[in-house]
């Protein structure tokens, strides 16, 4: 076995060009931002009953999955599996420009950004999203350390573990917080269950590796470098195993709250009666983001098709936005219960379903941060020593896999 020698991106016509196109899709997100900011959210299609919108879905999504990306290299350095190690770099790097992606969509689409400062000088700890403030900044700090701690030459293994224990440990209180949001708003049907902390990561071992694997594949094809075939399955498999976690905890979500009454009518709406949000539970979370991947991944010849762990991975994308999109917009969509066990009804939306269409503004503030968080990915990698020169199968000892 070689010696792993690392390396940065070349400078190359389709890197450049990829780049030129993430940059686009940045500027179209801030020239979004400041049209938004002119003539207001009434420009969207949120409203003041749904004022979490796409942006949000967006938003959490990659800040859910930043803590996930982190997995690879938690799994080399606190558990001891020395095949994983090779790709850490990549996935501490990936890990803090998806939390920078999500975090800059969820501070822009605030409508007015300078607010942010009153949050930032005076916490309210009684508010999870003051915690949470902490807790984003303090997971790019331990991370930034970590990668360096991974990078640098003369780091005691002693340090190196303890630095990916305090970041496992860390990203695991994040993404706790995040669905502590959702799991701690009692006033919401849709919320209301502390099962949403656990199911919350859960979520971000799933989404954050299938895009760990989309953009280590598309990197090594792009570059011409190798990535070890039985590494790439099993961390694929790993993948299904993760996928097939969320959706046990989807189950165990919707089968408690229907033992529980006051949940009776959110469930029906979500599951019979919600319409579009019924039909994207159905087929756009369950199936094609949970069913079909699960069955990709562990395909017989997964090992030798390279394409099914690209579409599982991008089935995994796209299914974890549906399910945010079905948690954070349904869950608002539901009427208030403001008096339980009484029909509520007036001129101000009272005791209706809530009415939502996303504009084209958000989807392209949406897919700025996602463009931002592979910008930053991509200039990270050309510009310090990410990734490994030759990860073949002579390179990878797959029995520590």
């Amino acid at each position: 076995m070689e010696r792993i020698k690392y390396s940065e991106l070349r400078s190359t016509p389709k890197l450049w060009s990829l780049l030129a196109i993430l940059v686009g899709f940045v500027g179209a997100a801030a020239l979004t931002v400041l049209y938004i900011e002119h003539h207001g959210h009434i420009v969207t299609g949120m409203n003041n009953q749904i004022v979490w919108g796409l942006p949000h879905v967006f938003a959490i999504f990659l800040i859910v999955a930043a803590s996930g990306a982190l997995n690879v290299s938690s799994i080399g350095s606190v558990f001891g599996k020395q095949a994983y190690k090779p790709t850490a770099r990549l996935s501490s790097l990936l890990a803090m420009a998806l939390l920078m992606g999500g975090l800059a969509v969820l501070v822009l689409d605030l409508g007015r950004v300078d607010r942010l400062i009153i949050a930032m000088v005076k916490y309210n700890f009684k508010s999870i999203f003051a915690w949470n403030i902490l807790l984003y900044t303090g997971f790019l700090v331990i991370v930034a350390i970590y990668l360096y701690a991974q990078m640098a030459r003369g780091v005691h293994s002693f340090a190196l573990k303890a630095a990916g224990i305090t970041a496992f440990l860390w990203r695991l209180a994040l993404t706790t917080g995040t669905g502590s949001i959702f799991g701690w708003l009692v006033a919401r049907q849709g919320y209301d269950a502390a099962i949403m902390a656990p199911m919350f990561i859960a979520m971000s071992f799933s989404f954050g590796l299938a895009m760990f694997m989309l953009v280590m594949i598309g990197t090594c094809t792009m570059t011409n470098r190798r990535y070890a075939v039985e590494l790439r399955t099993r961390q694929a498999r790993l993948l299904g195993l993760f996928v097939a976690v969320v959706l046990y905890f989807t189950a165990v979500q919707h089968l408690s709250n229907l033992y529980v009454a006051e949940h009776n009518g959110f469930e029906r709406f979500i599951l019979l009666e919600g319409g579009i949000y019924t039909w994207l539970f159905w087929l756009g979370q369950v199936f094609f983001g949970g069913i079909v991947p699960l069955t990709l991944l562990f395909h017989p010849k997964l090992d030798v098709k390279k394409g099914l762990v690209v579409l599982a991975a991008l089935l995994v994308v796209l299914g974890g936005l549906v399910q945010l999109y079905v948690i954070i917009i349904a869950g608002q969509a539901y009427p208030l219960e403001i008096f339980p066990g009484y029909d509520v009804s007036s001129s101000f939306s009272d005791g209706v379903i809530n009415q939502y269409s996303p504009s084209y503004l958000e989807l392209i503030l949406g897919l700025g941060g996602v463009a931002l968080a592979l910008a930053i990915t991509i200039i990270g990698m050309k510009i310090l020593r990410i990734l490994p020169v030759n990860l073949s199968d002579d390179n990878v000892d797959i029995t520590q896999v």
